[in-house]
């Protein structure tokens, strides 16, 4: 009986170090995505502001940072198909590509206010916070279309839905769903708003990937 006792004691031990263990390796890996997440943004120095250079192609929009990249924006309708960005309707399917960007840093790409100045922010922006939704229904391997997107390269961030960059040279592709040209605050019907791409809340106050291609709505 005693035996038994012992074997008994002995296995209650073992679960109860297991768990102690599982406990442990949670907490440790909670712990690294917390530092892999706050690494980056506590330690990020501001690079400057972004030039945003005249084009004759009004689907494409180009600025030079003070890094020196040339970053390059260009939009499209879901088909490929050449379309007038002066001629928005909400509902319509937008591919954006970009080139450039430093893909070390995560940017944002919506449809948002374009300030007076290139030390502010863009903003607001349709369809608030960029996000990459989710469709449950779509088919495998389907786009999902949102109204504003978010590209990030971090293994951490792509876990709260964050989309890849294409290349190690800064190249995207997002695809926008144009909301409600109206907001909490704006309206792009009567604002001057655009295409925007700016860094993400990894490094909100800089302003060097800051490149914007000018929209407007249909009446």
């Amino acid at each position: 009986m005693s035996g038994l006792n012992s074997r008994f004691v002995a296995v209650s031990r073992a679960r109860r170090l297991w768990w102690l263990w599982l406990l442990l390796a949670v907490v440790a890996a909670i712990v690294v995505v917390g530092l892999v997440v706050a690494i980056p943004i506590l330690t990020h120095r501001d690079q400057g502001l972004a030039e945003q250079l005249p084009s004759g192609d009004e689907s494409t929009a180009t600025a030079v940072g003070d890094d020196g990249r040339t970053r390059t924006i260009s939009v499209t309708g879901a088909d490929g198909a050449l379309l007038d960005p002066s001629a928005l309707v909400p509902g319509e399917r937008l591919v954006v590509t970009g080139s450039g960007f430093d893909a070390t840093r995560g940017i944002y790409v919506a449809i948002c206010v374009v300030p007076d100045s290139a030390e502010v922010k863009p903003g607001p922006c349709i369809g608030g916070a960029p996000q990459q939704t989710q469709d449950p229904e779509a088919n495998a391997g389907a786009q999902q279309y949102a109204a504003s997107n978010w590209i990030n390269d971090d293994w951490a961030w792509k876990l709260f839905g964050a989309r890849g960059y294409d290349s190690p040279d800064g190249d995207f592709t997002a695809y926008l769903l144009v909301g409600d040209p109206a907001g909490d605050g704006f309206d792009c019907r009567v604002e001057r708003c655009g295409i925007v791409t700016r860094n993400d809340h990894t490094a909100a106050s800089d302003r060097v990937q800051d490149v914007y291609l000018p929209v407007a709505f249909s009446s």
